[in-house]
């Protein structure tokens, strides 16, 4: 069953990957770079630090980069155990695939991009919810389009990104819960 599973995440990476264009290449590898999106997540901290003051804001810059390092470290240890090959690690694949990224990696289980984008996404859409009630949809769009560049580069199947999410959006959940925690028991007025 899991090799079934397996043949059919691969069937649809390379239908997926394949979408991809040379006239789309260029915008597809700036989406997927990590420092793209610096401009975003300062508004974020701009919106949090608006609407809760700059005590709360330092324990969220706190709260985020613990969050950060947590989702990293723990894709970290799900490719080191797992390690599955990235599909542009993969020989039999390389002639059926469009490989743009500027490197490969050598394990792909379960996404960093995917997991990291998610976390931001929910921890930051659950607290602003209550002033900006739809940016959390234009978050979690943002993580799926994130996502979604990772397998237009050729570095990660469909099931690290469901993965990456499905990690993500519990690690967002709860690092919102201890930032709201935190928020009541050294920012409340």
């Amino acid at each position: 069953m899991l090799e079934k599973l397996l043949q059919y995440d691969t069937q649809l990476f390379l239908f997926l990957n394949n979408l991809g264009t040379p006239t789309w290449d260029n915008l597809w590898l700036v989406i997927t770079h990590e420092v793209t999106f610096v401009p975003m997540y300062a508004i974020l901290l701009f919106l949090l630090y608006k609407k809760f003051g700059l005590k709360a804001l330092l324990i969220f810059v706190v709260v985020v980069a613990l969050m950060i390092t947590f989702t990293d470290q723990i894709t970290n240890v799900f490719k080191r155990t797992f390690e599955r090959p990235r599909p542009c690690g993969e020989a039999s694949l390389v002639d059926h695939m469009r490989f743009i990224a500027e490197r490969c990696g050598k394990y792909g289980f379960f996404s960093g991009h995917s997991s990291n984008s998610m976390a931001a996404a929910v921890f930051a859409g659950l607290l602003l919810r209550p002033y900006y009630k739809n940016l959390i949809f234009i978050l979690l769009l943002w993580s799926v389009i994130v996502a979604y560049s990772r397998i237009y580069v050729g570095v990660h199947y469909p099931l690290d990104i469901l993965c990456g999410f499905t990690f993500g959006a519990l690690s967002g959940f709860l690092f919102y819960k201890i930032a709201q925690y935190l928020l009541k028991k050294y920012a409340s007025n």
